[in-house]
């Protein structure tokens, strides 16, 4: 069975970075944008990863312009946005598109899978969140607009750390 760990990606300075490094670790995946009415879950992202990153959480930051071009900058911009703008300190990655023919492999996995009440398919917006356990496997997807220190959020991290 396919994992977490069979992906390499391109991180947001263009270095391959195999997921495998994310082994026994709890990882959040969240495709982001800069000028998204949902751009200020940064905060939300980076507080959630100080608070558990010590207990094995990884939060992995996929910008895409896929939805209404709201990530239209190159990988410098972006980086430097979310670094000077939310004081981001999780690995981004370089930009990527998680719906259609050009979708990234992670993508097609994560959404191929249906996860509790949640049912597998495309992406619906900015800021999506799919939460997967130590063993690289799929446990949870999140909507956009569900905050990321929000209850349901932490009851599921709480679950799988």
């Amino acid at each position: 069975m396919k994992s977490l760990y069979a992906f390499t990606l391109v991180d947001i300075d263009g270095e391959d970075r195999s997921l495998e490094e994310c082994r026994d670790k709890c990882v959040l995946v969240v495709n982001v944008a800069s000028k998204c009415g949902l751009t200020p879950q940064y905060e939300g992202l980076e507080r959630l990863y100080t608070e558990y990153r010590r207990q094995g959480l990884e939060i992995l930051a996929f910008p895409c312009n896929q939805f209404a071009d709201q990530e239209p900058g190159g990988e410098a911009e972006i980086k430097e946005f979310c670094t000077v703008q939310y004081g981001v300190s999780f690995p981004l990655f370089a930009k990527l598109e998680v719906n259609g023919e050009g979708r990234a492999p992670l993508y097609a996995w994560l959404t191929e899978q249906q996860v509790g009440p949640e049912e597998a398919g495309d992406v619906k917006w900015n800021f999506e969140k799919f939460l997967i356990g130590r063993d690289g496997q799929l446990r949870a997807r999140f909507a956009p607009q569900v905050e990321p220190c929000s209850e349901q959020i932490r009851r599921a991290l709480e679950e799988v750390l």
